[in-house]
């Protein structure tokens, strides 16, 4: 008789990763995210277009939502509509209280980066950054207060 341990076969075909992910030990974490998820979108309806976009659920922990703000603005705008949050989550069944935010640095949703209008670049701009590129590939033109460098010896 042989002493190897059987192993179970495992088929040839790869797990997906989600499928994985949900089957392992660390499946708490990504349900929680994906419960956490699906709350966030029967809750947004709720929101103010403008708000929506920018806030995202954190968390639902000790009787409270949780979400994520870009900015202190955004902050005092969803607390003016934390009551209906917090009856809507009570009409689905979860036990909350209050709805709180915090502050994030990086944009609540994903896609919602700063949209910023982006002035053109200005002829006098262009110029002087086209000669600050020019002076890094040219030597000769990096000015008359640099000395050329040594091979390394000092006299």
């Amino acid at each position: 008789m042989s002493d190897s341990k059987s192993h179970p076969h495992r088929s040839s075909t790869p797990t997906p990763a989600l499928q994985a992910a949900l089957s392992g030990a660390t499946s708490d974490p990504v349900r929680r995210a994906l419960w956490l998820d699906a709350l966030e979108q029967q809750l947004r309806p709720c929101l103010p277009p403008e708000l929506a976009n920018h806030c995202r659920l954190a968390n639902v922990a000790n009787g409270r939502l949780v979400f994520l703000v870009d900015s202190p603005v955004w902050r005092a705008k969803l607390r003016l509509v934390a009551p209906v949050l917090v009856n809507l989550a009570q009409s689905i069944g979860l036990a909350v209280t209050e709805a709180t935010a915090k502050i994030g640095t990086v944009p609540a949703t994903p896609g919602a980066a700063s949209v910023r209008n982006v002035l053109p670049m200005s002829a006098a701009s262009r110029e002087a950054l086209q000669a600050a590129l020019a002076s890094l590939d040219d030597p000769d033109s990096a000015g008359p207060n640099t000395t050329p460098r040594s091979s390394g010896r000092r006299r």
